[in-house]
């Protein structure tokens, strides 16, 4: 009967940490499951906005390209000057694009940079560095836009 007695308060012991890792492991995937929904969201709310930016440009909404306003330096005297326009995501650009090229042509921001026409066809000018420009002098350079290669335009 003592053997008995001692044996109980150990079966309770055991039925005891039993309770704790079922707490534990319930908790665990609880946590699991709420991380997973946040991600899920978390995914969601991105391809939401992707989605609204895709339906921006379809409807051939402009897209804002304001942290490009001001002075480009090219080489051998090229330059670009980009201005707001009068409507949001529309833009000015002032250029001179060859040694005897130049003109100011109206630009409207797009998911890729700013498209604009000149005399010498559609042409949209893009972000990119130095090295992308295809012109030695710029080449190391972070901070550019090119319009195609041999046609770049940097501020650092």
């Amino acid at each position: 009967m003592r053997a008995l007695l001692l044996l109980a308060p150990l079966v309770l012991a055991g039925c005891n940490a039993a309770d704790k890792t079922a707490d534990a492991t319930a908790n665990a995937t609880e946590t699991a499951g709420n991380a997973a929904v946040a991600v899920g969201g978390s995914i969601a709310n991105a391809v939401k906005e992707g989605a609204a930016d895709l339906k921006k440009e379809a409807t051939g909404k402009a897209v804002d390209r304001d942290d490009w306003v001001g002075r480009w330096k090219g080489v051998e005297g090229t330059n670009l000057v980009i201005a707001k326009g009068d409507e949001p995501g529309m833009y000015k650009l002032d250029m001179q694009y060859t040694l005897d090229d130049k003109g100011s042509f109206a630009g409207k921001g797009t998911s890729e940079g700013i498209s604009f026409t000149r005399p010498d066809g559609d042409q949209i000018l893009h972000p990119s560095d130095g090295d992308a420009t295809g012109l030695k002098w710029l080449a190391g350079k972070k901070d550019c836009l090119t319009v195609k290669s041999g046609e770049g335009y940097c501020r650092d």
